[in-house]
């Protein structure tokens, strides 16, 4: 057995340990919390949490601390005259919710979002719609968030698999990844700016087909185009993870005075998550092991990373038509 098949072989054994992860046709997706500040008269605000998506309120999970300036009452804030100025923190984010998205609308009709996540559960608000988040703290946020991101998505980590599996650790893999992330960041950037829009279902159905092309790619053992291209073949489905990302990045919330800064930290945030599986898959193809083991194992993951996206295409085709 060669030294590429023994590797593709633990490749494909992280990804069935992955796949058993999978519960969702939505695999890819954050809990996200909600939140809106309305501000009713001078100093006077009504807060009240977004409708949750099971039967346990999203209160149960998070606690708000408010400015020390302002009493609360009963979903309501009354801030005088210094109005809503000070450290907003959110307790318990991180757990259950991935992060908690904060949007304040001021009386004047303005408004800003604010995301609190784990690594920053807190932000400094000035009284007024002026955002003076500062850009490091910008970039910190969304990086966190962009990690989150890919790491909690099995379908786009999946499909990472199945291009490590298709290439194997050579030279041409950095081409590979290179265009996969060049294709997704060019769509998660037309549609953040509003360039192009597509619905969420069939960009999502579109990600478990090209799960399922790679991974059947990667069974055949004849020199196929994807075999001898792989990086056009990850830079033709990259365009569509893109906008996966970006439904991903819309549901979080942008702050519009700072939109390249969250935008270019975000994917900095899924890359560096696709690099750690990358190393992670790397570190299990290190392992020593039988090569009869590894022989048996291959065609089997990928049968399982096949399997589970035609689940996820059918489930998500169906959620189209219904």
């Amino acid at each position: 057995m060669s030294a590429g098949s023994l590797r593709g072989a633990c490749l494909l054994l992280l990804a069935v340990a992955l796949s058993l992860l999978t519960g969702s046709a939505r695999a890819h997706e954050m809990s996200m919390a909600e939140m809106e500040v309305r501000e009713t008269a001078p100093g006077e605000f009504l807060w009240l949490w977004s409708a949750s998506s099971d039967k346990r309120p999203m209160g149960d999970d998070l606690k708000p601390r408010w400015p020390d300036s302002c009493e609360v009452g009963a979903s309501v804030l009354h801030c005088g005259s210094a109005g809503l100025k000070g450290t907003l923190t959110m307790d318990g984010v991180g757990k259950r919710y991935s992060a908690a998205l904060v949007k304040i609308v001021w009386l004047d009709g303005q408004s800003h979002v604010y995301t609190l996540t784990s690594a920053q559960p807190s932000i400094e608000l000035f009284g007024s719609a002026d955002d003076r988040r500062g850009l490091g703290e910008i970039f910190r946020a969304y990086t966190v968030l962009g990690v989150q991101h890919i790491l909690g998505g099995i379908d786009h980590l999946l499909f990472v698999v199945s291009l490590l599996f298709l290439v194997g650790f050579r030279r041409r893999l950095i081409g590979t990844i290179t265009a996969f992330t060049l294709a997704h960041s060019l769509t998660l950037a037309c549609s953040v700016f509003g360039w192009l829009s597509l619905r969420s279902a069939p960009v999502e159905a579109c990600i478990a087909l090209s799960i399922v092309l790679v991974s059947t790619e990667a069974l055949r053992d004849t020199d196929t185009l994807a075999r001898r291209v792989p990086a056009l073949v990850s830079f033709l489905f990259g365009l569509v993870h893109g906008l996966g990302f970006a439904g991903a990045l819309k549901s979080i919330g942008l702050p519009q005075s700072h939109l390249p800064v969250a935008l270019l930290s975000f994917n900095v945030g899924v890359e560096l998550g696709q690099l750690m599986m990358v190393l992670l898959a790397f570190l299990v193809v290190s392992v020593p092991l039988p090569k009869a083991w590894f022989s048996r194992a291959r065609r089997p993951a990928l049968y399982a990373i096949g399997a589970v996206a035609a689940f996820w295409c059918w489930q998500r085709i169906a959620a189209i038509v219904v």
